[in-house]
């Protein structure tokens, strides 16, 4: 099947979706009008966007190698498969939070996509310091549409069950999240990288604090086994693509059946060192405070929302196969029944606390870091915004059973990360 793989190159781009009428229909035109850009920016894939009279169209294509490392990291081209499956997965209950597919090719690795545009990537918004008014409500929808409706919560074990056995065989991908995640930035990793000599120090604190060891291999247990829905598995703020009235979930290639609190904890974790990095981006001290506070607004709407329209969900189910409605009929079940949707949920935020706080350790001490803090062209400044990063994160993994709420989580984050001066 793979063997009639190549990369694909603009002029041959062209002649390939030249043979696809619903896609040439979409572009409008000749081939010869079609402006084709290479515009891959991330560490896996080439990207193309093609632009005819009529309109425009993404194209991606998954590379056989890591694109940040290079051939000597290979990859599967499978993972576009997985892809592709996911977004028709997170499509069916989220049709608006994802771009529309108009064409896969299993054999050359490729998706055909919508353009999103004017959207931008959400991380590069952040920078800027830009507000996005239905961010917190689209994402909460988006968690708490795909993460609730692609469990045993909502439908039938079957089902779940096909969707194990399709999305298991995502190894490769699944092991870049477990040694990236949770061993690598803990150990001496030849991939790993920092802020050095600055954070050299802290490398080595990490490396030897046995608390933060256990509490991550702990997570990547969870990681590895408690396969609640389908994830998307990569959920960051380069992920988000919008404006200031839409939003888009992109590059689902990580996707497999994982714990729901993952995906959860990696949008806090994002917007958590965004916060931290605004003092690398500002003019003068102080001068992001609004900015800061909407960033934190953000992460208690991002939670609330996702809490309650999960458990909104939960409550109208009809058909899940775990706990099943049947069995509860009097006021008395009901009530058990609320606890312990209640009890899921604080345990779904304790979950989300440690994924959070690891996600935003790896992006500091691991391989593949953020524009957020990668931009602070001052080493120690960016160090210095760095470092409350990690204290935050730090206690977000160990200390998360003891924050009653979300509301103290943003309180830590203050604590650990108001700007100096």
């Amino acid at each position: 099947m793979v063997s009639t793989y190549a990369p694909i190159d603009g002029a041959k781009l062209s002649s390939i979706l030249a043979g696809l009428p619903e896609v040439s229909v979409k572009l409008g035109g000749a081939p010869a009008e079609w402006r084709v850009r290479e515009v891959g920016d991330g560490n896996l894939n080439l990207v193309f966007i093609v632009e005819g009279p009529a309109g425009g169209l993404v194209v991606k294509q998954a590379l056989p190698y890591v694109r940040l490392v290079g051939e000597s990291w290979p990859l599967p081209l499978e993972r576009s498969w997985f892809e592709y499956n996911a977004l028709v997965e997170q499509a069916r209950y989220a049709p608006r939070l994802v771009p529309k597919v108009f064409h896969f090719d299993r054999a050359q690795a490729m998706i055909v996509m919508e353009y999103l545009s004017p959207h931008i990537i959400m991380r590069k918004g952040l920078i800027r310091g830009i507000e996005y008014p239905h961010f917190a409500a689209d994402i909460a929808e988006f968690l708490a549409a795909t993460l609730f409706n692609t469990s045993v919560l909502a439908g039938a074990a079957s089902a779940h069950k096909r969707r194990l056995e399709l999305f298991a065989r995502n190894i490769e991908l699944c092991r870049i999240t477990e040694d990236l995640i949770f061993t690598d930035p803990y150990r001496e990793a030849p991939l790993n990288r920092w802020n050095s000599p600055p954070l050299d120090a802290d490398k080595r604190a990490f490396e030897a604090d046995s608390a933060l060891k256990v509490a991550a291999q702990a997570r990547k247990y969870q990681f590895l086994t408690a396969a609640q829905a389908l994830i998307h598995g990569d959920l960051h703020t380069g992920s988000i693509m919008l404006t200031a009235h839409e939003t888009r979930v992109i590059d689902a290639e990580f996707a497999f059946m994982g714990p729901i609190g993952f995906d959860v904890g990696a949008v806090i974790g994002n917007l958590l060192l965004a916060y931290c990095a605004q003092e690398g981006h500002e003019a003068a001290p102080h001068a992001r405070d609004a900015y800061r506070a909407w960033i934190l607004d953000q992460v208690v709407a991002v939670w609330a929302g996702f809490h309650d329209r999960f458990l909104a969900l939960w409550r109208q189910a009809r058909e899940g196969e775990a706990y099943v409605k049947s069995l509860f009929t009097s006021p008395q079940d009901e009530a058990a029944l609320e606890a312990e949707r209640r009890r899921f949920l604080r345990s779904l935020f304790e979950d989300m606390l440690g994924f959070g706080g690891l996600k935003m350790i790896r992006r500091i001490l691991g391989l593949a870091h953020v524009e957020d803090l990668e931009s602070i062209a001052d080493p120690a400044r960016r160090a210095t915004c760095e470092r409350k990063a990690l204290r935050l994160a730090h206690t977000l993994v160990v200390e998360g059973v003891k924050f009653s709420g979300i509301v103290e989580v943003v309180e830590a984050a203050k604590r650990h990360a108001l700007p100096l001066g």
